[in-house]
């Protein structure tokens, strides 16, 4: 900081500034910052802020959150994707002060005789910024800047008069201020993604198991199963993108290991025609930049792509940096892992999980070999039309390489996102995020409660400067207990609840068909799809009304129908009575669209709540009654501050009101 008036507490800033905060196109980015000074004297303060083209863009002036505070706000409003940049200049406001003053001598009865000084004091202020008016070559302003200052220097006018032109100017010298002892803040950064990184909803899926034909157990069929392809995997894209799906997951599609293949429920001995996990990457048929055979060809992965462009769907690509005990890393690059006392390369542990079929990376040795080779994947796998990447286990490399790696990539690629698979301590997650990392995964899965729920979404809307979070309700390795034991009910709660409460979210194929049955003493599917082939008659399900993807469909239907529902830091909790309900609520400022949505946490009973909503956070005073309309049954209530609730888990768990005013 340069200048003599404090400027303290700016926001928002990551770690000292140490990296940029994260925003979207045209989203409302509020900055904030403590200004203060000695005496009586006004203070005024605005933000400068530049574009990727550096570009200085409007004045923009702050405000006072509060009367008192001393704390200032301003939004800014994005319109590019790239790195920009923004200072807090602080200033004295002659103007204001002397407005201040004068209205409080003229109120305690002073004549103009008292207020000599005072007048003229005024005309050289409002000279000063006709002076600067016509620098600027605005003759309306000037014209009337002049007037005002002429009007106080005329004594033949009654001091009303005098005086009355100038106070008229507030305006104009709020968005044209004189300013002395400007002071100016360091400058910080903020990087600018496109919206999808801020509002998306995401489908994982198994391209090999789509299209797959397996025999039955006891048939008598023999042989090898039928694999999918990218071909067959197409076919179901077309059902994805109608339930309004935004970005379609593929786990890792390169060759997959040969030695120490894993079997059926994660077995230590692979049968002869087990197809292994797709996260063992690598075999005598290529490594991270190839695909595996038998999903067919790159032509074949091209071709699935821009199908779902075509769709409106981005595919998501998996970037797994590990390796198979065959891929051809380990013979051409031994010196990329971790050699054990007896001469042998360590695979992966996390005890006392043993996973014999994966050598992690040694990122201690030759770390500038493998930055080199996998930027060179990154950047191959984006010339191929990949521009979303889920990384895998990133909490288990260093953050630097991290850092380098996505500000490399987005320096010359800055449409790229990079989603974080970090089920890891709140430290590294964050961490991770802060240096770069677009989206990340978070413990929504493991928050049920009322209170966990509240605690947990109220701190993240706490790190939305740098952390976006990405609530998925399962994934291939997490199928939480209450998915195990709560019934269709809570596979419709966990979706509305993941849906409503963030603008990212994400489910993992099977969830619509319920599948719920896991390996007894763990949170692993039973006949996990990460070791084998897993065809899913999505037809019959139909037909026999055994789907979800009905309600998943209304759900990304109303969140793409509400602009409040595209951000999370609007996300306000209202009090209910009963903790087995959640309430909460967004609204979009610049609309007016508003969510408020009552959700039962309990997929057993029905139960009843009392609400005690925050009406301003609703956009509404405190006694006004407005109209709900139910988003998911289309009834339509009215409704005030307090009010009583019914909610059948067997019916509908949730209401997701739209809110509209009374006509």
């Amino acid at each position: 900081m340069s200048g003599r008036i404090p400027i303290e507490d700016i926001s928002p800033v990551v770690a000292c500034g140490r990296y940029p905060a994260k925003a979207v196109v045209s989203e409302q980015v509020p900055i904030t910052a403590t200004v203060y000074r000695e005496g009586h004297e006004a203070v005024g303060c605005n933000v400068v802020w530049r574009g990727p083209d550096r570009k200085r863009r409007p004045f923009t002036r702050m405000s006072l959150v509060a009367p008192g505070t001393d704390r200032w706000r301003a939004e800014i409003v994005p319109d590019a994707v790239g790195r920009w940049t923004f200072t807090i200049e602080a200033w004295s406001d002659p103007y204001l002060t002397w407005k201040d003053a004068i209205e409080k001598k003229i109120e305690a009865g002073q004549e103009a005789e008292d207020l000599y000084n005072d007048l003229e004091e005024g005309a050289r202020i409002l000279v000063r910024a006709a002076l600067a008016a016509i620098r600027a070559q605005d003759r309306e302003r000037r014209a009337r800047l002049f007037a005002a200052a002429t009007a106080l220097r005329d004594d033949s006018l009654d001091l009303a008069h005098r005086v009355a032109p100038a106070l008229e100017l507030a305006d104009v010298m709020w968005q044209h201020p004189v300013r002395d002892l400007v002071t100016r803040s360091a400058t910080y950064s903020i990087w600018v993604d496109r919206e999808r990184a801020l509002f998306s909803a995401w489908y994982e899926f198994f391209p090999r198991s789509e299209g797959a034909v397996v025999p039955e157990p006891g048939s008598e069929a023999v042989g090898p199963p039928v694999h999918g392809t990218f071909l067959t995997a197409a076919e179901r894209l077309p059902a994805i993108a109608a339930m309004g799906f935004d970005v379609v997951y593929l786990p890792p599609i390169h060759p997959i290991g040969k030695i120490n293949r894993k079997g059926p429920n994660n077995s230590l001995v692979a049968g002869p025609y087990d197809v292994g996990s797709p996260w063992a990457i690598g075999s005598d048929e290529g490594g991270h930049d190839a695909i595996h055979p038998q999903l067919g060809t790159l032509e074949d992965f091209r071709e699935f792509v821009n199908r779902a462009r075509q769709l409106g769907l981005e595919v998501a690509m998996d970037l797994a940096l590990q390796c198979a005990p065959d891929h051809p890393w380990v013979k051409e690059h031994p010196e990329w892992f971790t050699t054990r006392a007896d001469g042998s390369i360590a695979y992966a542990e996390n005890p006392p999980k043993k996973y014999q079929d994966i050598y992690p990376l040694n990122f201690d040795n030759d770390p500038e070999g493998i930055y080199a080779e996998v930027r060179r994947i990154v950047t191959y796998w984006i010339q191929q039309g990949i521009q979303i990447f889920r990384v895998d286990n990133p909490h288990t490399k260093p953050v630097s390489f991290w850092h380098r790696l996505i500000w490399d990539i987005k320096s010359k690629h800055p449409d790229v996102l990079f989603l974080s698979e970090a089920f890891t301590r709140p430290a590294m997650l964050k961490g991770l995020a802060k240096i770069g990392f677009t989206q990340s995964y978070t413990y929504f899965t493991w928050r049920t409660t009322k209170a966990e729920l509240t605690d947990y979404c109220t701190e993240l809307v706490d790190c939305l400067d740098f952390l976006r979070p990405n609530f998925w309700v399962n994934t291939p390795d997490i199928l939480h207990a209450t998915l195990q034991h709560g019934g269709p009910p809570m596979f419709k709660i966990r979706a509305v609840l993941a849906s409503m409460l963030s603008s990212n979210w994400g489910m993992y194929s099977g969830y619509e068909l319920y599948e719920h049955v896991a390996r007894p003493g763990t949170e692993e599917y039973l006949d996990s799809e990460k070791y084998q082939l897993r065809p899913r008659d999505w037809a019959r399900a139909a037909a026999e009304h055994r789907t979800l993807a009905p309600f998943i469909t209304r759900l990304n239907e109303i969140r793409r129908a509400n602009p409040a529902l595209h951000r999370m830091r609007n996300l306000r909790f209202h009090w209910i009575d009963n903790d087995a309900m959640l309430c909460w609520s967004k609204r979009d400022d610049r609309t007016g669209n508003a969510v408020l949505v009552v959700c039962l946490l309990d997929p057993h009973n029905v139960h009843w709540g009392n609400t005690s909503l925050d009406m301003p956070a609703l956009g509404f005073d405190w006694h006004e009654r407005f109209l709900v309309r139910d988003e998911l049954t289309g009834a339509t209530y009215e409704w005030g501050q307090h009010n009583a609730v019914r909610l059948d888990p067997h019916y509908e768990p949730a209401h997701i009101f739209t809110i509209h005013p009374l006509t």
